[in-house]
């Protein structure tokens, strides 16, 4: 009886071998089809869509460019600092005005005051596109509107373009760094401490409202803290404080010392202890790492593919460039199935469309007013939860604006110029009205707005426009033989144009 069983187990132990060498050359198999992939030029159809998802369109020359490069040295080159910003408004280095002293002018002062204000704000939008539409670095413009739409502050209860302003050069700073340094020094941000109320959290009374968005929204997500968690925190943060000059300032007297305990941890643990345990928490990369594949891939999330990232940024000590290192590398960024899923905010969509079709913009003011109009006016996000994106960004109403600009950016450029001709008359007689005489200018700026359908064409080089223009497969055919401005227009007006 002993020799079948020995026979028997011979077979099975050869089979077993069999079977071990098979996938082991099956693992080298795709091993050597990876390196390949990674070690092969993108193309001009991967160059495009990288450059779609990781900054706000791309010109020809920058796709012909990236075109050449393998995907780790078109990830390593959009990682790269370029610098590049522009000059900021004059009056972003006045001193600090507290929104607190307005109630104690008077009514012409205060009305005067209100209206620069708005203003003021105005001008911050202004230069903030024009950034998005002239940087060397637009990943980190991206990534800048990313943490803008993350760590939420906005003018509505700010009250001060000033700290908006300063707000949005720390998260540009900071876009591509370190995750912890970035937390650490937006929770003393003062348009953070305003609008969260952590200026006013005082011992013995504490303000709970940065404690829970700083668990919920900003590192731990849903379900991963305790309505207590929330109290204790907030007393972590007790005396962190604005100065009258619009300053961080820790005031020792209103903070609460004395012993918390914060996720199962105790001491006496104040704010700069309690972010440092939930960097340590791994549902705080998981979070980041969802949010990023959400920006940059898809809306529905792959559990695994989160989990490479959030452990990319975890095993880096939080540096922002290894997690969209191993994002932009993955075989899940380029897959087919991820192309045109993501909605075009009207970010996007507005400097997206200036970007690629390199249109000449003296004047970004009727493009501020337009991704507003579509819902994203720019250092004013709805809520804490910010903008939510995706299909919401498109109903029947901006759908129909979108389209509207569109077709105004694309017609024959002698009738645009007129229309802006016809807007001189309305300008002057609105002069003595400051929102309307913007108004008027913003129409008027719109017909100073150029593009030289035949040049850019001719850049093509026989690429097909479709191909050029689209993420995906037009819905319409565009049947033109010879391409032209028309031709444009009509694959701009087309709904896959909204996608990327």
């Amino acid at each position: 009886m002993a020799t079948p069983r020995l026979t028997q187990g011979g077979a099975g132990t050869r089979s077993e071998g069999l079977r071990q060498v098979l996938r082991l050359l099956a693992v080298l198999m795709l091993m050597v089809w990876a390196a390949a992939a990674t070690a092969a030029t993108l193309g001009p159809d991967n160059a495009r869509h990288l450059l779609n998802r990781a900054g706000f369109g791309a010109s020809l020359a920058e796709v012909e460019t990236y075109a050449r490069l393998t995907r780790a040295q078109a990830t390593e080159r959009l990682l790269a600092v370029k610098g590049g910003v522009l000059p900021e408004p004059d009056w972003v280095r006045e001193p600090y005005f507290p929104p607190g002293r307005l109630a104690s002018l008077d009514a012409e002062t205060r009305t005067r005051v209100v209206a620069e204000r708005i203003d003021r704000g105005i001008q911050l939008r202004e230069w903030w596109l024009r950034q998005m539409l002239v940087t060397p670095d637009p990943l980190r413009e991206r990534m800048t509107l990313f943490w803008h739409n993350h760590f939420v502050s906005g003018l509505q209860k700010v009250l001060s373009p000033q700290l908006m302003y300063r707000q949005n050069v720390l998260l540009r700073e900071q876009a591509l760094g370190n995750f912890g340094t970035l937390l650490h020094a937006v929770a003393r941000d003062p348009a953070m401490l305003r609008y969260l109320d952590s200026a006013f959290n005082r011992k013995g009374s504490p303000n709970e409202n940065f404690a829970r968005e700083l668990m919920e929204l900003f590192t731990l997500g849903e379900g991963h803290y305790t309505e207590q968690d929330v109290k204790e925190v907030a007393r972590a943060f007790t005396g962190w404080s604005l100065s009258p000059e619009g300053e961080f300032v820790f005031r020792p007297a209103l903070h609460d010392d004395g012993p918390k305990t914060v996720l199962g941890r105790q001491g006496n643990f104040g704010g700069s202890e309690v972010l440092d345990l939930l960097l340590e928490r791994p549902e705080t990369a998981t979070l980041i790492a969802r949010k990023l594949w959400l920006e940059f891939v898809s809306p529905q999330p792959v559990p695994a593919e989160v989990a490479r990232i959030a452990a990319a940024l975890r095993g880096s000590g939080y540096d922002i460039r290894a997690a969209l290192r191993v994002l932009f590398n993955s075989e899940a960024f380029y897959a087919p199935a991820n192309r045109g899923v993501l909605v075009k905010s009207p970010v996007d969509l507005v400097v997206g469309t200036l970007r690629q079709f390199e249109f000449e913009v003296p004047d970004v003011l009727p493009f501020v007013f337009a991704a507003g109009q579509f819902g994203q006016v720019l250092f004013a996000p709805p809520n804490v939860k910010g903008w939510p994106g995706g299909e919401l960004w498109i109903n029947a109403t901006t759908l129909l604006q979108r389209k509207q600009l569109l077709d105004t950016l694309f017609q024959d450029r002698l009738a645009v110029g007129m229309a802006g001709m016809g807007m001189m008359a309305v300008a002057a007689n609105v002069a003595a009205n400051p929102a309307a005489a913007r108004q008027a200018r913003a129409r008027l700026a719109l017909g100073q707005v150029r593009f030289d359908a035949d040049a850019w064409l001719v850049k093509l080089k026989g690429t097909p426009p479709a191909r050029a223009v689209l993420a995906v497969a037009p819905v319409h055919a565009v049947t033109g033989a010879q391409p032209g401005l028309e031709d444009l227009r009509a694959l701009v007006l087309d709904p896959a144009y909204q996608l990327k």
